[in-house]
């Protein structure tokens, strides 16, 4: 089925702050080809997301950063997260552009090649987001710290970590942000192949 088999019969916006709720009404065709009743849901939309993984592969280290956030602390999670670098797409803005706006503001580097991981829907039940992950080349020799904008509150610490640790944040419960767990998954299974296209000398 196709956006064709769906009827928009209103939206509205329900909600106007930081982010935006808008409110549905609408139905679609079910799979023995009849039609729902009128179903209502709220959507949620703060804007689509790009995270970059900083992965130094002359080193084989990861760069991560620790930050604050609310949602974990209103689900009842320690607050203090690590995750790989993310940030909303501005109007106008690539990909890749996101990528080294953001690894510069919150971890204070210059990404070199960039490759393509995934993009996925990152709650398709109440959010139109979408999270685009890439893969980018740093140099982790010498970073670290504190990073981040003041205008956005942002306090974000820079951890520097070998990747086979890196990795087994996923599996110990270190790593809890999805984009993060994407991400040190894929670089698991990809991390022989993307060293030998960085460093070719490398056997």
């Amino acid at each position: 089925m196709t956006e064709d088999d769906v009827e928009v019969i209103d939206r509205s916006t329900v909600f106007q702050g930081y982010f935006r709720i808008d409110r549905y009404r609408l139905r679609h065709r079910k799979h023995d080809g009849g039609w729902t009743g009128e179903v209502v849901r709220e959507i949620f939309e703060r804007g689509h997301a790009v995270a970059v993984l900083l992965y130094d592969p002359d080193h084989d280290t990861v760069a991560l950063i620790e930050q604050f956030r609310p949602g974990a602390l209103a689900a009842g999670w320690q607050p203090w997260l690590i995750e790989i670098v993310a940030g909303i797409v501005e109007k106008g803005e690539t990909p890749e552009q996101v990528a080294r706006r953001e690894a510069l503001e919150e971890a204070g580097c210059v990404v070199g090649e960039l490759i393509p991981v995934v993009r996925y829907l990152v709650s398709p039940g109440g959010t139109s987001e979408t999270c685009e992950i890439l893969c980018g080349r740093v140099d982790t020799t010498h970073m670290g710290g504190l990073h981040g904008l003041d205008s956005e509150h942002e306090d974000i610490r820079v951890v520097v970590v070998p990747a086979t640790e890196a990795i087994a944040m996923v599996g110990d419960g270190r790593m809890v942000n999805a984009a993060g767990i994407v991400a040190l998954q894929w670089l698991a299974l990809n991390r022989d192949d993307l060293r030998r296209r960085w460093t070719p000398a490398n056997p």
